[in-house]
């Protein structure tokens, strides 16, 4: 009779290997079935696009545009809700604080996540380590605008009246750090005028006073700006991009103008907090991506002055990296910093 001692066999050594494949497998699954089913599932309640800046502006714009069609799209409720205030750093912040669901994003600007973290001393949050990239909307001119019956219709005419009237002239911005901020001071560097710069909570009060006469002019995004300048409410004297602006055939460059090499461009995109499922941020970047792309929504986006350019989250983060390097430069090269 032959004795068999329990627990002393050998294991088939490919069976040992089967298994171990079968076990890491089952693992994968499990370690992705959360982000899968997160996806599956999303959205389950209200999605929020927290706009930093004030309603009117075009960031504000954009995020309404884009949610209007994703609410339609996903049948569920999209609400914009704007959180103006430190250069946008207020509700930048307060997304990269929120539950990492997809349920909350921001849409950002080139100020929220690549000047601001240059410019500012102390930031409420990390542009790269507390948001995970969803795509980039839209790139947008601005637009030096200056009152209808300002004395000087011409970029040539405001340097010269800014250099015989040194620091009386007042521009505005949407804020510190913001591209229209950014655009005043770049036009300082390289023409040597003397201005003063006025910061607002988003560029709708800037224009508000502009209208009003208690600033000189405003960089402005090229969509909030073109409806004034075609009521003839304001004088465009130039854009900031490298070509004119097809709504605006008849307006030179900044650098066509007398300011040689003159570029500045305005980016907004979308974010979500850091955290946020691979999947959920995967669903986000398809839907928003098929929406900018939709012939309608290109319309509506070229109407406003503005270029749609959606693209994947990988493309979207290597260009915000080398856009804060750009501004790093500049901020430093104009020793600007803010507390």
């Amino acid at each position: 009779m032959t004795t068999v001692k329990l627990g002393t066999h050998k294991q088939c050594p490919a069976t040992g290997l089967l298994g171990r494949l079968l076990a890491a497998a089952a693992g994968v699954m499990i370690a992705a079935t959360p982000a899968v089913a997160a996806a599956t599932n999303y959205p389950t309640k209200p999605i929020i696009i927290n706009v930093p800046f004030s309603a009117g502006g075009t960031t504000d714009i954009l995020a309404r545009a884009i949610g209007q069609q994703l609410g339609q799209k996903w049948g569920v409720s999209v609400v914009v809700e704007n959180k103006p205030g430190a250069g946008g750093n207020i509700g930048t912040a307060q997304v990269a604080r929120s539950a990492p669901d997809g349920h909350t994003l921001v849409m950002g600007t080139i100020g929220t996540h690549a000047i601001n973290p240059n410019l500012y001393k102390d930031m409420p949050y990390d542009a790269v380590k507390d948001f995970e990239p969803i795509t980039r909307t839209a790139m947008v001119p601005n637009a030096l605008i200056v009152q209808k019956d300002a004395p000087y219709s011409t970029v040539q005419e405001l340097i010269e009246y800014g250099k015989a009237n040194p620091g009386k002239l007042t521009f505005g911005s949407s804020g510190h750090g913001s591209t229209l901020h950014m655009s005043g001071e770049t036009f300082k560097m390289m023409t040597g005028v003397d201005m003063v710069h006025v910061p607002y909570k988003g560029s709708s009060p800037a224009v508000a006073d502009l209208l009003g006469g208690q600033i000189s002019m405003i960089f402005d995004n090229l969509p909030s700006a073109l409806p004034h300048v075609k009521a003839g409410s304001f004088k465009a004297l130039g854009v900031t991009s490298a070509a004119r602006a097809e709504q605006l055939p008849d307006v030179p460059t900044v650098s066509e103008a007398g300011v040689q090499g003159y570029e500045v461009m305005s980016w907004f995109g979308l974010w979500a907090p850091k955290g946020t499922p691979p999947e959920v941020v995967k669903k986000l970047n398809a839907a928003v991506v098929e929406i900018i792309n939709d012939p309608d929504m290109q319309q509506t986006i070229r109407s406003q002055g503005a270029i749609p350019h959606p693209e994947a989250p990988e493309e979207f983060a290597a260009f915000i990296a080398s856009e804060t390097k750009k501004w790093g430069d500049v901020v430093r090269s104009a020793n600007l910093t803010i507390q």
